[in-house]
């Protein structure tokens, strides 16, 4: 081998061009120039150029880029198709020192070579350390650029000035001033979307007419169902909907620097960078709406509030037009009724339903499920064939986290082994093929520990098991609790067993629940984990999206 051959044949180079954002690779200066040297290098040591792998606008900082992995990719293959790797300096190929020792040996593994145009140096100790030396300074280098790109971009935050990217809706980019070369922005009220915005406030505070405050999902709804567009055209999700009633942008105070580019975890207030904007919506109305945000949270309240004025507000409905059946009285409040909302705000025009004396309709009512509902016996035969299910299930279940623990024990035996073999000079933790051995073998362990324990509570949430007796038990109690002592009824065990009635008129009411439901909540009066007379106790349950209670 000599400095431009290899066996005879010229030493193939693979070019990687890099800059770090896309502002430089749209000026298109850098690059052309990094490969203008490139090309001038490998002219005159006689090496021939085989590929190129060109990275437009990606940090150094860590190895997410298409083109450095599919270059070193390249390098692994046998034969590699190159023998070097040719960079303007280092820092094109990273800033982080360990990064750096890391894929130069991954690559010497291949017997390709890391050369840079401006820090020649050979493969000799002295020159390795004088490369980790440099990493070192060009890591050092890059945080410092980032805590001072950082620090100014928070004071042209603070002094009112737009940082980039798109904009909340209902705002838009103009310029504001010139600063020599540089073209200062701000935000300004957008017009058409800004309305969209007041809109979704009037929701969630007033609702449509008499309707009352919407939740994040009703106006979600409302919105795709009237074809209100957000500013991309797209639908509205409820994500989308709590992030605009939760930006404190809308009164005037947009919020920058909040959250860490890299882990995405909330930095502290004390952090953020505020940016005055014109607003949108005054701070009395976003006060409000955070409050009701607040009191909707199921963090703080239960899906179903139970310490309403009435035994059947939020599940009794009128039949005819599917409205609720609220509250109405006479004679200065001393004759209570249900009466169909859509009849009371739109008259007989609006919905023929009708209106039901309270007390005559909430004793119907309790005076069925007790009868018939709660009659051991119907319970029995009701929740027999769920029942049966229910064991299969568990079966199946406990069955799935044998297996899924038995393949943990094997994958965590097999790494113990590995590990064993690296520690006695056997492996090479450095071999390319080893290391993603053990990275396969501990996501297999890891993930099968996890889907085990996430099984193993499936089976503990069923509850323990159900016997005819415990059957029995349960609606012998319940049917005692479902009255208070002085004969008025307790809506939140009522709410137990029943999740809707209809009124479809003077004498016909139909009482809804689900089989689910009810073994629900017999499960649980079974296990102790309820509230007086087997009706579950509340925990609060966090939405999967994370949308409505960050």
């Amino acid at each position: 081998m000599t400095d431009a051959t290899i066996n005879g044949r010229p030493i193939r180079a693979a070019l990687y061009l890099r800059v770090s954002t896309g502002r430089q690779a749209e000026s298109d200066l850098s690059i052309p120039d990094q490969r203008r040297q490139a090309d001038a290098y490998c002219a005159a040591k006689g090496w021939q150029v085989v590929s190129e792998y060109l990275e437009p606008g990606q940090s150094a900082t860590d190895d997410r880029r298409p083109e450095f992995q599919r270059m070193m990719d390249a390098a692994s293959e046998r034969p590699a198709p190159f023998d070097v790797v040719l960079v303007h300096s280092f820092s094109r190929f990273f800033r982080d020192q360990f990064q750096l020792e890391f894929y130069v040996r991954r690559l010497a593994k291949a017997d390709v070579r890391l050369v840079s145009i401006t820090q020649d140096l050979g493969d000799d100790p002295m020159s390795n350390m004088i490369r980790q030396i440099m990493a070192l300074f060009d890591e050092y280098q890059s945080k410092e650029n980032a805590k001072h790109t950082l620090r100014a971009m928070n004071e042209n935050a603070r002094q009112g000035f737009w940082n980039g990217a798109l904009p909340p809706i209902g705002y838009r980019i103009v310029a504001a001033e010139q600063r020599g070369a540089k073209t200062k922005k701000k935000l300004e009220i957008d017009p058409i979307h800004a309305e969209t915005v007041r809109l979704i406030y009037r929701l969630a505070l007033r609702g449509e007419g008499d309707s009352g405050p919407m939740g994040l999902k009703t106006i979600t709804k409302y919105l795709n169902a009237r074809d209100i567009r957000t500013r991309d055209g797209g639908r509205w999700g409820i994500a989308a909907v709590h992030q605009v009633l939760t930006r404190t942008t809308y009164i005037g105070e947009h919020r920058f620097n909040t959250r860490d580019h890299k882990t995405r975890r909330p930095k502290p207030e004390t952090e953020h960078a505020v940016m005055a904007v014109p607003l949108i919506i005054t701070e009395p109305e976003w006060k409000a709406v955070q409050a009701h945000l607040k009191s909707r949270s199921p963090q703080w309240t239960a899906p179903r509030t139970v310490s309403g004025p009435t035994l059947l507000t939020g599940i009794c409905f009128c039949a005819a037009c599917g409205g609720a059946m609220t509250l109405r009285t006479g004679k200065s409040g001393q004759y209570r009724y249900y009466t169909c909302s859509t009849r009371a705000r739109q008259g007989n025009t609006g919905c023929g339903g009708t209106t039901v004396p309270m007390a005559k309709l909430d004793k119907a009512v309790a005076d069925h499920l007790e009868d018939r509902l709660l009659d051991p016996r119907r319970l029995t035969v009701l929740l027999g064939e769920v029942l049966d299910r229910r064991e299969e299930y568990v079966e199946r279940r406990r069955g799935h986290i044998t297996e899924l623990r038995k393949r943990a024990a094997d994958a965590d035996a097999k790494l113990v082994r590995l590990y064993e073999a690296i520690e006695n000079g056997v492996a090479d933790i450095g071999d390319p093929a080893l290391k993603g051995r053990l990275g396969e073998l501990s996501a297999i362990r890891d993930q099968a520990r996890a889907d085990s324990e996430r099984a193993a509570g499936a089976v503990e949430r069923v509850g323990p098991e159900l016997t005819t007796e415990k059957v029995k038990a349960f609606a012998s109690a319940a049917r005692r609790r479902l009255r208070n002592k002085d004969g008025s009824y307790r809506r939140d065990h009522l709410r137990a067993v029943a999740q809707r009635i209809e009124v479809v008129g003077n004498s016909e009411v139909h009482i809804m629940g689900t089989k689910t439901e009810l073994l629900r909540t017999l499960a649980a009066a079974a296990g102790g984990g309820t509230a007086a007379g087997g009706v579950p106790t509340f925990e609060p349950k966090w939405r999967t999206r994370q949308d409505s209670n960050l």
